[in-house]
């Protein structure tokens, strides 16, 4: 990535190692807690006693049957596509060295909306209702990749940040335009599901599209960490990159079609989830003092996972039992830790 797309002072500080396995374990703990929580709590509470049992012992019950279909996929769900997605982030702003980036900001998630769309809201997948998780994973992907190939184009030949920003921003509110004719053309059948979808939800989550994730995502992630070498290389310049061997093209494509496949894999399954991807890593910066991608991948995970459950969490209990949109919550979460890096004298765009 050019230099100039962005002026970032990302630095590869190196943290004590003290005090690391003790954050990482508390991470982990939270991560296990609010899965608990969100299989505890709803409409019916169940005593955690209670779920041990019938997770060891599933039955015909109703109580087996809330536990094991509804509450633990969505609360599986969250923690794997909060991570994803703030993970996503970080591979965005470390390939355009721009702390204000994200796959909400740039039009990404826009992107993989309005392909989404598309299918949900066409004849397309009619006679293909049982691949229909495949063909809107698709189609988010595909969404995500048109996006980011015209954000990477202006980016390759602008110097200014903020033009970066506005030119996602242009593209996410011309993939809305879009999204709304097809709305305004479409079926009321098929208008209800997408306007559901649209508003962000992991309710309804099923086994089979936790695989998905768990298949598609953890396979990438694992890729992802093991060149997490090459990644803070990348922060150093692309001289220093190309003087430690990394064949920075091909580096390039790699950041950018992990963090679309992220980000459109989770879209397409739970809906627009706005900040997660911008605001966790940056967190994970602050609480591990550190910008070295060996410790941030796993911290950014872990940390996305665990904010993104409790959003969902405030979302269907706050005003139960009416649930509120996933985004709206994480949007109370997210902006003010935007407006913040903006405040900060250090960070120029």
């Amino acid at each position: 990535m050019s230099e100039t797309a962005s002026t970032m002072p990302f630095t590869t500080v190196k943290p004590s190692i003290l005090g690391l396995p003790a954050i990482f374990c508390l991470l982990l703990v939270a991560a296990c807690a609010v899965v608990v929580l969100n299989v505890c709590t709803g409409a019916v509470a169940i005593p955690i006693p209670h779920i041990w049992n019938i997770l060891l012992h599933p039955d015909d019950t109703i109580i087996s049957s809330i536990i094991w279909d509804i509450r633990l996929p969505r609360a599986i769900a969250s923690v794997l596509g909060g991570g994803f997605l703030a993970v996503s982030g970080l591979l965005l702003q470390v390939y355009f060295r721009n702390p204000i980036v994200g796959p909400f900001i740039l039009g990404i998630s826009s992107g993989a909306t309005l392909m989404v769309s598309i299918v949900m809201l066409t004849t397309l997948t009619i006679r293909l209702q049982i691949m229909s998780p495949i063909i809107t994973t698709l189609a988010a992907i595909v969404g995500a990749y048109s996006v980011m190939f015209i954000v990477v184009s202006v980016a390759a030949k602008v110097k200014s940040g903020v033009t970066l920003l506005i030119v996602g921003l242009m593209m996410g509110y011309l993939c809305h335009s879009v999204t709304a004719v097809l709305t305004a053309l479409a079926e009321k059948e098929q208008i209800k599901g997408f306007i559901l979808w649209q508003l962000g939800s992991f309710s309804g989550f099923k086994w089979g599209e936790i695989q998905l994730l768990l298949i598609l995502g953890g396979g990438l992630l694992i890729l992802i960490y093991l060149l997490s070498k090459p990644l803070n290389a990348m922060l150093l310049g692309e001289e220093y990159a190309l003087s430690m061997g990394i064949n920075i093209n091909r580096f390039r494509i790699f950041i950018l079609l992990s963090a679309c496949t992220m980000a459109g894999l989770i879209t397409s399954l739970a809906g627009p989830v706005a900040f997660i991807g911008l605001a966790v890593p940056h967190m994970a910066r602050m609480i591990f003092s550190s910008s070295d991608n060996r410790i941030l991948i796993p911290a950014t995970l872990l940390l996305g996972g665990v904010v993104t459950s409790l959003c969902d969490f405030i979302a269907r209990t706050i005003m139960s039992p009416v649930e509120l949109p996933l985004s709206a919550i994480t949007a109370l979460f997210g902006a003010p830790i935007v407006i913040s890096l903006l405040m900060k004298k250090r960070v120029q765009l």
